[in-house]
């Protein structure tokens, strides 16, 4: 495993983290979800991410068992606040001071630790203050109960706000994580640039495209069974701005160059978003063990300047490239 420095902080995280959206606590069990985080643990994978609104609470309950007896210092826990959980009160969701102070609270009651590494708004609230929002994070950090803080599909605009507020507070304000991979990156033309001049770091979520990318969904052929394009709970939605017959045709061209760098397309994905420098780690899922022992080999891999180009020019005109589609809800 190869590590990265998240952000202008001290902080070192692997270039592969594990996250646990739409999987633990809900498509996965008990049994399977352990194995996929001992995997991860025996990879070498440090990071790990998660958030309260996975499987309503239960993910972090999952990956904090997961976690339990291994040395908290050689760990990297990240997770987020912003949706709602539990009853869904008038105050159970977005940003205000009461739902962070609670929401962390109940999030390191079930992760089974003291602290958070990495504390992350997971979407942007126009309905509060940014200067309550930014306090409430201060005060976790004075308390010692969060080391950074991070944000999750905020627009540049967005990140440049919070840095000033996080410099005037004295927060350290680290990372964004947004989706990106070769088939959307709508980052790079806004939000990169914005977190490069404010010293943050992204931490990718999706970088094989929801599977996409791992070239198991054939043109012209029915989805296969058990695949996240066909589980309506485990995001579906996600998978269907892909499932058309341009883009499969384009990721099955993929698949030479991929032999040729002795990858897999999988393998090629995950070790394409980790040539940008201004990621600083690509998390990866699994339902199943041999998909964590898969991805992981991306980590370190350098893809030259040639091979990048000729991936451009297969995807291109499949590209969503579109700053404007990283929004608030």
């Amino acid at each position: 495993m190869e590590f990265r420095r998240l952000g202008r902080s001290g902080l070192n995280i692997s270039e592969i983290s594990y996250g646990n959206w739409l999987t633990h606590g809900s498509q996965v069990e008990e049994d399977q979800a352990q194995a996929c985080i001992k995997a991860a643990l025996d990879a070498g994978i440090t990071t790990f991410d998660t958030a309260d609104v996975y499987a309503n609470t239960a993910a972090e309950s999952v990956l904090g068992r997961g976690l339990a007896g291994q040395r908290r210092e050689s760990l990297e826990i990240f997770t987020k606040v912003f949706w709602p959980t539990g009853p869904k009160g008038p105050n159970d969701k977005g940003l205000s001071r009461k739902h962070i102070i609670e929401s962390a609270n109940a999030s390191l009651k079930r992760l089974g630790t003291d602290y958070i590494d990495l504390y992350q708004a997971h979407r942007f609230d126009r309905t509060v203050p940014l200067e309550e929002t930014f306090l409430a994070f201060a005060d976790l950090v004075r308390q010692g109960k969060v080391l950074y803080v991070g944000v999750s599909e905020w627009t540049a605009e967005e990140i440049t706000r919070g840095a000033a507020l996080a410099r005037e507070l004295k927060v350290p304000f680290i990372s964004n994580q947004p989706q990106y991979n070769a088939l959307w990156r709508v980052i790079e033309a806004q939000v990169i640039p914005a977190s490069e001049r404010e010293g943050l770091s992204q931490i990718v979520w999706s970088p094989i495209a929801q599977g996409v990318l791992t070239g198991k969904y054939k043109p012209g052929q029915p989805l296969p069974e058990g695949s996240r394009a066909t589980d309506e709970k485990g995001g579906a939605n996600f998978v269907q701005r892909y499932l058309n017959d341009d883009v499969l045709t384009r990721v099955q061209k993929l698949e030479p160059l991929a032999a040729e760098a002795g990858l897999s397309l999988a393998q090629l994905a995950v070790a394409w978003v980790l040539q940008n420098p201004n990621v600083a780690s690509a998390i990866i899922g699994a339902s199943r063990p041999e998909q964590v022992h898969e991805n992981v080999k991306a980590a370190g891999v350098k893809l030259d300047a040639d091979l990048l180009t000729k991936i451009d020019d297969i995807l291109d005109g499949v590209i969503e490239r579109d700053p404007s589609l990283t929004k608030s809800p």
